[in-house]
């Protein structure tokens, strides 16, 4: 066959793949629609739509939804939405103080899960009570839910051994943590495949796969951990940089705190996570001699009104401010997608205090982007996680149409 030839066919393939993955995502925005929708909104003909509505229908990816009701003379029109158990996945996501597993189905429903609040431990006692988790999961699936597994997501910080000063951790094990890869050893013992990210890129994956995405294709996501982390969506798909570590905020020099519980000054600068984070909040706490062991002993704390936390946020708010400024400038996006571990009213009096200093510090000529909830909360890293197989053979990514493969190990 002529070499044009070959290439026109491989290239019809990856555009039908692409087509219909574009589809898919039109049904999760739009959560039912009718072909004639569907072919507006993709601007594809009715008989490219058609074809690809029965193969997606064939493969048990999206089912009937009824007809329209509305008023008028003719057929209503038949509906389709996205079939729930037409795919799964499993999503890991590892933190500095804690470990969580949870399968959802197509639709991003979380149908099982598995937390452990404890500091990370090592990769190996890790990898015990991961795989012992998602052993469980899998037992309670039947046979045709596992057949329709994507895979595995890992959402976990890189560089777990660094930064242990600024987040108030002695831990030595956490060294073990940079010269290990976890997904593969997670790959080889379960024998599935295992999709790798930077657990903020996994979380706003998830805000674009079922979260704020279904009305949003350009945001800075930004979630307040341990550390503090974030991600960047353009155009509706994730910018990753060439380590994975795109919009990783938390490493962004800020001046020294001012807060009696700060570390030692090294210098003239420190980073952004040494003030903005949850361990920050920990610290301080601690210094006020009051408890914050677990999630609801902090939200106790900023339940009650504590002026140690009404310290902390000042803080937090002054270093993060300015570094959420910088990034706007950089990469003119519209909106900034805020989330947080724990809430107790923290997330919107983070977000209330955020948006005042923006607009206080805002240059001229320069707009201030609109600060907006995420979907998640805590659940963002697992279901980030999760959403990783789904989004890599679903989403209608560009590289679908270059016919790259999707990184899992």
């Amino acid at each position: 066959m002529p070499r044009d030839r070959v290439g026109q066919g491989r290239n019809s393939v990856h555009l039908r793949r692409f087509n219909e993955r574009l589809l898919l995502q039109l049904l999760r925005r739009m959560g039912e629609a009718s072909k004639a929708d569907l072919a507006r909104r993709a601007d594809l003909t009715n008989t490219a739509v058609g074809s690809i509505i029965d193969a997606l229908e064939l493969d048990g990816l999206i089912e009937p939804a009824g007809r329209r009701a509305e008023g008028g003379r003719g057929q209503p029109a038949a509906l389709i939405r996205l079939k729930p158990s037409g795919a799964y996945a499993i999503g890991v996501r590892l933190d500095r103080d804690s470990l969580q597993t949870v399968l959802i189905d197509f639709s991003g429903t979380v149908l099982a899960r598995c937390l452990h609040n404890r500091l990370l431990p090592t990769p190996a006692e890790a990898l015990e009570i991961v795989v012992a988790d998602v052993q469980s999961i899998l037992a309670d699936m039947s046979e045709a839910e596992r057949e329709r597994l994507t895979g595995i997501g890992l959402a976990q910080p890189y560089n777990l051994g660094a930064w242990l000063r600024e987040l108030d951790l002695g831990s030595a094990h956490f060294k073990e943590w940079d010269t290990v890869d976890f997904g593969a050893l997670l790959s080889e013992k379960l024998a599935l495949p295992v999709f790798s990210e930077n657990d903020g890129n996994a979380a706003s994956i998830a805000e674009l796969f079922y979260g704020l995405g279904s009305s949003l294709d350009d945001f800075l996501y930004v979630f307040l951990g341990p550390a503090i982390g974030g991600g960047v969506a353009v155009g509706g798909d994730c910018m990753r940089g060439t380590t994975g570590n795109a919009a990783d905020i938390g490493v962004m020099p800020v001046p020294n705190g001012t807060l009696a519980s700060a570390p030692e000054p090294r210098g003239r600068w420190s980073i952004l996570m040494a003030r903005a984070s949850l361990n920050a909040l920990v610290r301080h706490l601690r210094f006020h001699g009051l408890a914050a062991d677990t999630h609801a002993e902090i939200e106790r704390q900023i339940r009650d009104r504590h002026p140690a936390v009404d310290e902390w946020i000042a803080d937090c708010v002054d270093a993060l401010a300015p570094a959420l400024r910088s990034c706007i400038c950089l990469l003119d996006l519209p909106v900034i997608v805020f989330d947080c571990d724990v809430d107790a009213g923290l997330i919107d009096r983070l977000m209330t205090e955020l948006d005042t200093a923006l607009r206080h510090d805002a240059p001229e000529a320069r707009d201030t982007p609109n600060i907006v909830r995420g979907s998640f909360g805590p659940d963002a890293g697992a279901i980030g996680a999760a959403s990783l197989p789904l989004f890599f053979n679903f989403s209608p990514r560009a590289q679908v149409l270059l016919g790259q493969g999707s990184g899992a190990a």
